[in-house]
């Protein structure tokens, strides 16, 4: 009998694992429902202002499943979203569309490695190039067929600034963020930690669609911003990378006991 091989880690890992990430997904979000489509299935599908946990747990379960799960886990949790997306539609819009999908996936990739670069400084090139290729399967793994994700990071960011220069945020989509950012059913700690994430995500969102949210920045909040990652980017990369990997492997674990007690880790 052979000894089975190990795959050899992505490159993607070094990013992934960065518990950091974390403080993004408002960023992330938000990003998306900028999409008309995106922002108007998430208004009346789903649930921010109720289920904040629940809603983060589903993202990063699949992030961290299509990054470090084993191929049946990545079938059945690939499974599960499809479903969920199955019933997100509505006039003009449908969860299933492979374009808005793609758009989900890149606000992914670009949040990541946004705040990884913030924290660690820019990645070397062909790395960077690497990392943008592994981080695919995030879109790939649901409807969007290969041939979508823009080929390289040039045409990923030609495809961003596109993106970004002309969608338009709508009612929905603002109505999302409100429940987002101001979660008022939302467990004691998450909301006290709120104000720190309105001004982290204020500051990486891009101008024109910070504005679009209607959300307010000055000079003031930039020095505040600037004064926090001074500290962040002082203390964050020391720590050991134990620590930095905990959000992982507690929502790796969470995800392999909810499959193993046939208990749905999506949806």
């Amino acid at each position: 009998m052979t000894r089975q091989s190990i795959p050899a880690p992505l490159e993607m890992h070094r990013v992934v694992r960065e518990g950091v990430l974390l403080a993004g997904g408002a960023r992330a979000i938000l990003l998306q429902v900028a999409n008309p489509g995106v922002g108007r299935g998430v208004a009346e599908h789903s649930d921010f202002a109720y289920r904040p946990v629940d809603r983060l747990r589903t993202t990063l379960t699949y992030v961290y499943c299509m990054t470090y799960g084993s191929p049946d886990e990545v079938r059945q949790v690939s499974r599960m979203v499809n479903r969920v997306h199955a019933k997100v539609r509505g006039p003009g819009y449908r969860a299933t569309d492979p374009e808005l999908q793609l758009w989900v996936a890149a606000t992914l990739y670009d949040t990541a490695t946004v705040l990884y670069e913030e924290m660690f400084g820019p990645i070397e090139d062909d790395a960077a190039e690497r990392i943008y290729q592994e981080y695919a399967v995030l879109a790939t793994s649901l409807q969007v067929p290969p041939e979508m994700w823009p080929a390289d990071r040039a045409a990923f960011r030609r495809y961003w600034n596109q993106v970004v220069a002309t969608v338009e945020v709508t009612d929905h989509a603002r109505s999302v963020a409100h429940d987002l950012l101001y979660p008022v059913r939302a467990p004691l700690a998450i909301r006290a930690a709120m104000p720190l994430n309105r001004l982290l995500t204020a500051a990486w969102l891009p101008p024109r669609l910070r504005d679009g949210f209607g959300i307010e920045w000055n000079g003031r909040r930039q020095r505040r911003y600037e004064r926090l990652m001074r500290v962040a980017v002082a203390v964050y990369p020391r720590l050991p990378v134990l620590l930095r990997e905990a959000p992982k492997r507690y929502y790796l674990r969470d995800m392999r006991k909810r499959l193993r007690s046939g208990r749905a880790p999506i949806g």
